[in-house]
């Protein structure tokens, strides 16, 4: 039986550590156990998936893209089409007016800290399991696929297949089927990181979407190894709930070879 492991977002920026823009309570405890379980089952892994949110301080999600009427800038700040129309925020750039409207006409969006910016400690993989991923790539003589999401500033990505909104101009930004050929390929699924409510449901439900339900089937949830942000435990729940309806299953990391 082939297992890959699909592993999101698995940041120092999202880890529960000193310094992290967007910490989760329990993501470092949960990395930690995805590297023993790599570690321990090695042999039992053929292949491995880590997705990296990749971003630029000037993001439409980032603080710098915005601009208040005294020139302020939002911080966990929901933005609406409404806000826009009134004035009340407004793109720094003010020729993307009429694309931020259109995005705004599509998506929800919210405002973060300057997050997982490229080339930073933030950006970089949690150090105890990227010393397992580097152990299994010389023990297995293959490597992990990398997939970087979020790179473009004019659209949210957190969906590590797709972004909320595509763009035509960025195949990037759009589902492509070829970068999930092992996935498709495996019998089991395994999947872990951060944050359960967010980039983990929205990976997973873009895969259900683009592959169909019957890939729930082929889904196992690390429940130990995923972890929501801190007050949308609802979400995860609902999220959870939804994908085991639909076939897919939860094993904690320590059981799921037994």
């Amino acid at each position: 039986m082939r297992h890959h492991l699909l592993i999101i977002d698995p940041q120092n920026d999202f880890c529960d550590l000193p310094h992290a823009a967007l910490p989760v309570s329990g993501a470092n405890a949960d990395l930690v156990r995805l590297a023993q379980l790599i570690k321990q089952h090695a042999a039992r892994l053929d292949g491995i998936t880590v997705t990296l949110d990749s971003h630029h301080r000037y993001d439409i999600a980032h603080p710098a893209f915005w601009r208040g009427p005294h020139g302020e800038q939002p911080l966990h700040t929901p933005i609406s089409l409404e806000d826009v129309d009134s004035g009340r925020w407004l793109p720094a750039d003010p020729a993307l007016l009429s694309e931020v409207r259109a995005y705004l006409q599509q998506s929800q969006l919210y405002v973060w800290p300057p997050h997982c910016l490229v080339g930073s400690w933030g950006h970089t993989i949690h150090q105890e399991l990227n010393q397992a991923l580097q152990q299994w790539e010389c023990q297995r003589l293959r490597v992990m696929q990398l997939l970087f999401k979020g790179l473009n500033p004019l659209t949210e990505h957190f969906s590590a297949f797709e972004a909320d909104v595509p763009r035509a101009d960025d195949p990037a930004t759009c589902f492509d089927h070829q970068q999930l050929a092992a996935l498709q390929a495996a019998d089991r699924v395994l999947v872990g990181g951060e944050a359960l409510s967010h980039c983990v449901a929205s990976s997973v439900r873009s895969l259900l979407r683009h592959l169909g339900p019957d890939f729930a089937r082929k889904l196992i949830l690390l429940e130990d190894c995923s972890s929501p942000v801190p007050g949308f435990e609802k979400q995860a729940a609902d999220f959870v709930a939804e994908i085991r309806q639909l076939g897919a299953s939860l094993q904690r990391s320590t059981a799921v070879f037994d």
